[in-house]
């Protein structure tokens, strides 16, 4: 409803009158509809101000004790404006490690950035729904991947063999190749495993520099799938089409273009540019606070197995280190009937080894992980033998047709060999 502000101040002031003329309050207040209070308000004000104080007033308090401190909000609009990308939680976070007491909570920051036209407020959107899963303990799973998008001055793009940890979100793995051929990904997955550990799986997409499965017109077992297998790794793939599955990998990669590659001049060698990576990645890794591990940095959560390269002393580092040489290997060829083929694999965590190019596993006891056991295999069983004494048999679960396509063993294996001319019977 609309009030005339004229009418409204002639009407109180009738009131006031009449209470100075010598009218009892209460009569007065009686006969123009009001309250004792608001008349003796009205009569305050009249003296003090005149005609403009019987007008209404705003009702919002004079002084806020929530507000926050013009200090504060300044530190808050400075830190959007240097760093535009960072939102209300980052900032939150960031004045508050650096000491801002109290530090404003991330929907105070976020008002604050609307308030100053730094964000354009945006109508909520009902985000897709995905399933969430993260692993227990680092260096159980890895997630890797290839990513382009790297340029040269000489007009090249390159591309990176990237992979991160699961659960800590740490950087394994960030290697410039000028190729990404199955050889260039193997030699930076075995130079990540000899600085931090042996992971437990791996979990890829299905390119062909990771798996063989999709060979046509027969499967093979590509290199990387022979790492894995030689080091007890459980190598998982991804559905096709379902870029999802890694999303914590694909995550790192948008960040890694927003933040850097997008902002970057060309390279001017591989070499170069590689150093420029790595001394982003070890921001990424030790001073990035990341949202998903409650802006923990994701160093501060990974554990590799044993000590590091970095942090082994200079007297100890012309000791051995573990057999992972990248060797050359050849897609095998169909064995002939009645031929049998022997090869030594390491036990994975989970107990289910993988044979047979892993189209067939075959489970073990937990207690045996880690140990390395021989594998027979002909046309029609799998035997595993440890130590001298067989302790599982197997037949194969494989199509009649595929049994001889892809030998699990390696010919080329220097712990064991058989050739056509050779047929070596089933362990006893």
């Amino acid at each position: 409803m609309v009030v005339d502000q004229q009418a409204q101040v002639e009407y109180r002031y009738r009131a006031v009158c009449d209470v100075l003329g010598g009218s009892p309050i209460g009569e007065v207040a009686a006969r123009y509809g009001t309250s004792r209070q608001s008349l003796h308000t009205w009569r305050q004000r009249f003296q003090q101000e005149g005609m403009p104080g019987l007008s209404d007033r705003s009702r919002r308090p004079r002084t806020s004790l929530n507000r926050t401190a013009a200090e504060v909000e300044a530190l808050i609009c400075q830190l959007r404006r240097d760093h535009p990308r960072w939102g209300a939680r980052r900032i939150s976070y960031e004045l508050g490690r650096s000491g801002v007491q109290p530090a404003p909570s991330r929907a105070t920051t976020h008002r604050v950035l609307v308030r100053n036209g730094l964000i354009d407020p945006q109508a909520q959107q009902h985000k897709r729904k995905y399933r969430r899963w993260q692993r227990a303990e680092p260096m159980h799973l890895w997630q890797l991947d290839i990513v382009g998008g790297v340029p040269l001055a000489d007009e090249r793009q390159c591309k990176m063999v990237t992979g991160i940890d699961d659960h800590s979100r740490f950087v394994v793995i960030a290697a410039v190749v000028a190729v990404p051929t199955g050889r260039a990904v193997c030699e930076a997955f075995t130079a990540a495993m000899r600085r931090y550990g042996v992971p437990s799986e791996v979990l890829s997409v299905n390119g062909k520099q990771f798996t063989g499965k999709y060979t046509k017109p027969l499967l093979v077992e590509v290199l990387f799938e022979r790492i894995c297998r030689d080091n007890g790794i459980t190598a998982r793939l991804t559905k096709p089409r379902s870029p999802t599955t890694t999303g914590k990998i694909e995550r790192f990669h948008k960040t890694l273009r927003e933040e850097f590659l997008d902002h970057v001049a060309p390279f001017e060698s591989i070499t170069a540019a590689q150093e420029a990576i790595d001394g982003w990645v070890a921001g990424y890794n030790h001073q990035r606070p990341h949202q998903s591990l409650d802006m923990a940095t994701p160093a501060s959560l990974f554990r590799p197995n044993g000590p590091t390269r970095l942090e082994v002393p200079p007297s100890t580092s012309d000791e051995a280190t573990p057999d992972l040489a990248v060797d050359v290997i050849e897609p095998p060829t169909p064995a002939p009937d009645g031929m049998a083929v022997e090869f030594e694999a390491r036990v994975p965590p989970s107990g289910e080894l993988s044979v047979l190019s892993g189209r067939q596993k075959v489970s073990l006891h937990q207690a045996m992980a880690g140990r390395t056991v021989t594998v027979w295999a002909d046309q029609r069983s799998v035997h595993l033998s440890c130590d001298g004494h067989v302790v599982r048999r197997a037949h194969h679960r494989l199509p009649a047709a595929a049994r001889g396509s892809s030998p699990p063993a390696d010919a080329r294996s220097p712990h064991r060999r058989t050739t056509a001319s050779t047929t070596r019977p089933a362990p006893t």
